[in-house]
């Protein structure tokens, strides 16, 4: 049974959050303490510094050796199940496309772990929680946030052979007998898909490459790998260095995210019917998947309930940029986000009350 003492852990890992959130909105909205150019400065040292460093301290001192392979595959399972019903549907309902699929595949699968779980579940859960929350976060930023950006690209360069070659698109040896002005060079045939194929892997290594998350997780994990295995500690210079900005990632973060909300219009961006279908699929069929998910690889107990309520947890900042960057349904998943944030916590604690009685 849970007890008072239980909750009051948990508001007391997760109210902070919120305080945070609400002073940065409220000094753009109510107070015009600073303005949209001080808020994108804001946000872009939390992007390139705070949550990197983050990213870096968590996952560097994880032990890899140590990390539940089990709960990894319950995770990896449910992605998994979601990207194949996505293709499927993608292949045969009308209704159908890329763009969806990668949408909902955001809102299912990927919850904000690192901002929000970490915390969160420390608080429901204890200290154990918090270390399979970091495995996630590395397993999302080394392989899934790939992924999507593999996604989007290839959506990108489809797009462009569709302007380019209008009526060759799904051929690789016809000629485009129109989209040409006089004195123009007309078109050749569309390139082998090896060929496109090879440039879409070459732009997702220009975007990862660019992307400071990337080398915090690759150079996290590699950390980890060396200390734990020879049990090697970092200087404590270096160390401490870190730790001045990461002891202060979260909390910008989520300040971070309450400047984005003050900067919107208004909350709900892409419309009630749009907002209640996302939240749908992020808080029940996310969960209801990673049930099966967990159940299948043989979860029982705290570690089904964590995984449960891990799945349930608001939508991740990081595949909202990702949709704003490439103009796929950014308005949904920015309604996710912030919506997603403001009822986070009573939903997660009903789940967190319904998985203990």
């Amino acid at each position: 049974m849970i007890s008072a003492t239980d909750l009051y852990h948990v508001l007391t890992a997760v109210v902070p959050l919120y305080v945070a959130m609400i002073l940065a909105y409220g000094s753009v909205k109510w107070w015009k303490i600073f303005t949209p150019d001080q808020c994108s400065g804001i946000n872009r040292f939390v992007a390139l510094f705070a949550v990197p460093l983050l990213s870096f301290h968590f996952i560097s001192t994880n032990d890899p050796y140590s990390m539940n392979f089990k709960f990894i595959l319950a995770d990896t399972v449910q992605k998994i199940i979601v990207l194949l019903l996505l293709a499927i549907w993608s292949k045969l309902s009308s209704s159908g496309s890329l763009e969806w699929s990668i949408t909902l595949f955001s809102l299912s699968t990927l919850p904000n772990t690192l901002v929000m779980g970490i915390p969160l579940l420390k608080g429901m859960y204890g200290d154990y929680s918090g270390s399979l929350m970091v495995q996630i976060v590395v397993l999302q930023c080394i392989i899934w946030y790939t992924l999507m950006l593999f996604l989007f690209e290839y959506r990108g360069a489809r797009m462009l052979i569709a302007e380019q070659f209008p009526d060759t698109a799904g051929s690789t040896t016809e000629l485009n007998p129109k989209s040409v002005a006089q004195g123009e060079p007309k078109p050749t045939a569309m390139p082998p898909t090896s060929v496109m194929t090879r440039l879409i892997l070459i732009m997702v290594w220009r975007k990862l490459i660019r992307n400071p998350n990337t080398y915090s997780s690759l150079i996290g994990l590699t950390w980890s790998l060396v200390s734990f295995r020879w049990h090697v500690e970092m200087p404590a210079i270096i160390a401490r260095s870190i730790a001045i900005l990461s002891d202060a990632g979260l909390g910008m973060a989520m300040f971070s995210l309450g400047l984005f909300m003050a900067l919107q219009p208004r909350i709900i961006a892409c419309g009630n019917t749009i907002a209640t279908f996302a939240m749908g699929v992020r808080f029940l069929v996310g969960p209801a998947v990673m049930a099966a998910a967990s159940m299948a690889v043989g979860l029982r107990g705290s570690l089904l309930h964590v995984a449960i309520v891990q799945a349930a947890l608001p939508q991740g900042i990081v595949p909202f940029v990702f949709a704003k960057e490439y103009n796929v349904h950014p308005d949904i998943l920015s309604t996710a986000v912030i919506f997603g944030m403001l009822v986070a916590l009573p939903i997660t604690l009903v789940y967190y009350i319904l998985l203990g009685l």
